[in-house]
């Protein structure tokens, strides 16, 4: 089954911008610097198993309890139940 293939399926839209064209990257790259910083340079790893693992656990913390300032103090989870409750009303 090819990557495209497998994108379709599960309805994702792969990005096709043109080279040099960072802003459907800058969402990823804020996120891999913060994990870098919040995560992954606070210890060192005994295995690849083992940062998988706390890996999951940071992506939830992320994005249902890790409070952004621009989300107004509320986590994306939060913020994004707020916006489509709005948007329905």
């Amino acid at each position: 089954m090819s990557y495209q293939q497998m994108l379709k399926e599960r309805g994702i839209i792969q990005s096709m911008s043109g080279k040099g064209n960072c802003l459907d990257n800058s969402t990823m790259e804020n996120f891999f610097g913060l994990m870098k910083n919040e995560l992954l340079s606070l210890q060192e790893w005994d295995s690849a198993g083992q940062f998988a693992k706390k890996l999951v656990k940071y992506i939830k913390y992320f994005n249902h309890d890790r409070i952004r300032l621009r989300l107004n103090g509320k986590s994306p989870v939060q913020y994004r139940a707020l916006f489509q409750s709005e948007k329905a009303s």
